[in-house]
Order: C-alpha cells, then sequence, then structure tokens
C-alpha cells in the first residue's frame, strides 16, 4: 500500500511479469481506477511504435470531482536500443512516470506522486526509471538519453 492508501492490484504485477520473462509484451500502461483507490492496467501491447505508445500517454485523461484534465500515468516499456560502435543492442525495462505540467488536475496529481513507489516496489526486475512532465521529455530521443546513461 502507498502513503495515499492506493493499493496494487495483482493484475498488475502478473502483466509486468508477463512482460519481462515472456518479452511478448512491449508495454503495459497503468493507471489509477476511477475511485483513486488501486492501480490498475490500462493497456499493454505487443506493438514495438514508440510514437503509437507515446500518443496514449499524451492523449491520457483524469476526471475527479466532475472536471477532466490530462491524465497521469505510469507505463513500462521494453526498450531496445543499439550501443552503437558494433556493441551490439540491449534492453531496459523502464518504469516511466507521466505526469503533465500542463492541464493536470491537482488532486490525480497529487495521487499519483504519492502512489508511484507503491507499483515500483510491486515490480522487481525494472533496469531504469523517468519522470516526465512534458512531451519532449517522453520523446524517444530523450528516453534513450536516459535508459543509455542509466539515470536522468
Amino acid at each position: 500500500m502507498s502513503n495515499s492508501g492506493v493499493t496494487v492490484t495483482p493484475d498488475c504485477v502478473q502483466k509486468f511479469n508477463e512482460l519481462k520473462l515472456g518479452k511478448t509484451i512491449k508495454y503495459i500502461i497503468y493507471k489509477l481506477s476511477d475511485d483513486y483507490k488501486e492501480i490498475v492496467v490500462e493497456d499493454s501491447s505487443t506493438d514495438a511504435d514508440w510514437d503509437s505508445f507515446r500518443d496514449k500517454l499524451k492523449n491520457a485523461k483524469a476526471a475527479y470531482k466532475g472536471k477532466e484534465g490530462a491524465g497521469p500515468r505510469y507505463a513500462v516499456y521494453d526498450f531496445e536500443y543499439d550501443l552503437g560502435a558494433g556493441e551490439g543492442t540491449r534492453n531496459k525495462i523502464v518504469f516511466i512516470s507521466w505526469s503533465p505540467d500542463e492541464g493536470t488536475l491537482v488532486f490525480p496529481r497529487m495521487t499519483y506522486a504519492s502512489s508511484k513507489d507503491a507499483l515500483k516496489k510491486a515490480l522487481n526486475g525494472i533496469g531504469a526509471e523517468v519522470q516526465a512532465n512534458n512531451e519532449e521529455e517522453i520523446e524517444y530521443s530523450a528516453i534513450l538519453k536516459d535508459v543509455s546513461k542509466g539515470k536522468r
């Protein structure tokens, strides 16, 4: 359980283990349930297209007390990249905490921030973490720079 009282559903861990061990799932997007009490799987895909994944994060919505705004999300992406100079290809499982600075309602933003650690602790095997607050920070090149250096 997180500081906010939010719990992680077993499906979150099960889907992560499928990504980590099965290597068929490319990414998972997590969200808080509509009542803000649980972290649930919103989407998962075998599609390796970064732009499609990024667009899902950018277009996410969150509602609270009848108002809607930009939606924070957590995501896990099996990020594959080339080391260059003939050193080969690497994979890292990247945890992304997406919380846009613009247009996000205060309650969802704060609840996501205080619940992140509960999900991270439940997902064993994360290779890198990225905190993204604007669209430039979820561009492929920005993530590649962070992942190839190991941190942001």
